[in-house]
């Protein structure tokens, strides 16, 4: 199975004034762009989720959404509250086993992505600096377990020249 875990695309800066509730923060247009320009590089690794999981916060399904409209199978999107702000990486697991897909997307916010990341591969301690927008993709050979993952490659716009 591959899990692919993504950060969310660019969104707006915090600002109360504009976004008194941070929930309701929307993607950039710049940010809408830029990801779908990073997203078609990716088409060349095979980047196709057959699920997509998402943070109930706007700019998470947003970047969902972009994910899905790339492919013609449109794969469907679920918003998940375990991939909230302080995401519960236990319950995502569970899920994603009962989901049952080859391939699944996590969208997800910063600092959790990278905790999650790094739990998944096995590195409670490790450091994986995951920037916005950015992708990692997972493989697990046998059933998905915490710690039983392997880091294929993290995907970073300025990586992909975006």
């Amino acid at each position: 199975m591959i899990l692919y875990v993504v950060r969310h695309a660019w969104a707006g800066d915090r600002d109360e004034g504009q976004w008194p509730d941070d929930l309701l923060r929307p993607l950039t247009d710049d940010g809408k762009k830029r990801f779908n320009k990073l997203l078609k590089r990716l088409t060349d690794v095979r980047f196709a989720p057959a699920m997509i999981a998402t943070s109930p916060l706007v700019r998470c399904v947003q970047t969902a959404e972009i994910i899905a409209k790339r492919f013609p199978s449109r794969p469907s999107i679920v918003q998940l509250d375990a991939l909230a702000p302080g995401s519960n990486l236990e319950s995502l697991v569970q899920w994603t086993a009962e989901a049952n897909h080859d391939e699944i997307a996590w969208v997800g916010h910063d600092p959790d992505v990278r905790h999650l990341v790094a739990r998944l591969i096995g590195g409670d301690s490790a450091s994986i600096r995951i920037r916005k927008g950015a992708v990692a993709a997972i493989r697990f050979e046998e059933e998905m377990a915490i710690g039983k993952g392997e880091l294929q490659w993290l995907a970073t716009a300025k990586l992909l020249g975006v």
